[in-house]
């Protein structure tokens, strides 16, 4: 693709995205579509996928036409997710939460359904976020390891470059602990960095970012993942890339 083709493509998708509300998520889509490209990724795991916003913005607005594999543990928005998903005969799904350990656990549904999660709301969550952000009931559901489940799925789709994305309201390293040796393959990993405080015990971008960097994950591309609460950041996204797909120094 020449480089005027490119940039022609480029504004269209920012003036598209503007006249939608959603030009926050230009520099996002941007880094999808290269990173995808970039390292041939395969197959996606959308963990925490809600109603399939994600999902739907990678076929959409990043290009991706491989497998999608989405994670969704609240049953009252499951039905949505199955649905939006019914029509594409790569994008798969499953009523179940990834953590740290194969088991039941009670998951939280709170006013605002996007806020769900395994973990409490904090008591130091700013205010805007109080009403929304409130245990309206919990649910027992179904946690599996990723290093467990990974190899059933391999078996069943066939990919062989995955690429783990996650959005579960301050749940994402019980994410990664339990992918264990099964984090290495993935190629890239985009996580929610939290900021400020929304979920008790939740992990602080900081922390995040250092123990990606021990497990051989460097960053790739930061960015806000919603319009913001000026003056103060709450929250962005981070795409970290496999340090073993990058050229060998020396």
């Amino acid at each position: 693709m020449s480089r005027h083709v490119r940039e022609l493509r480029n504004r269209a998708l920012a003036v598209r995205l503007a006249l939608a509300g959603r030009v926050h998520q230009y520099p996002e889509i941007q880094a999808l579509r290269r990173f995808l490209s970039a390292f041939a990724v395969d197959c996606v795991f959308d963990v925490g996928a809600n109603r399939g916003q994600y999902a739907t913005m990678l076929r959409k607005d990043a290009g991706f036409d491989g497998t999608i594999l989405s994670f969704e543990p609240n049953p009252d928005i499951f039905s949505e997710l199955e649905r939006n998903a019914s029509s594409d005969r790569q994008w798969h799904v499953f009523n179940m939460a990834l953590s740290d350990f194969d088991g039941m656990a009670s998951f939280n549904i709170m006013a605002a359904d996007q806020f769900s999660s395994l973990k409490t709301p904090s008591g130091e969550q700013d205010a805007i976020f109080a009403e929304r952000n409130r245990v309206t009931r919990s649910v027992d559901m179904q946690c599996r390891r990723l290093e467990s489940l990974l190899p059933e799925l391999k078996r069943a789709y066939g990919f062989t470059r995955p690429f783990l994305k996650m959005d579960t309201q301050g749940h994402d390293l019980s994410v990664c602990e339990g992918a264990g040796d099964a984090l290495h393959d993935m190629a890239g990993v985009q996580t929610e960095l939290g900021v400020r405080p929304i979920y008790e015990g939740g992990t602080g971008y900081r922390a995040m970012i250092d123990w990606l960097a021990e497990h051989g994950f460097v960053p790739s591309a930061f960015f806000a993942n919603n319009k913001g609460h000026f003056p103060l950041l709450v929250e962005m996204d981070g795409i970290f890339v496999n340090r073993a797909l990058l050229p060998q120094e020396g």
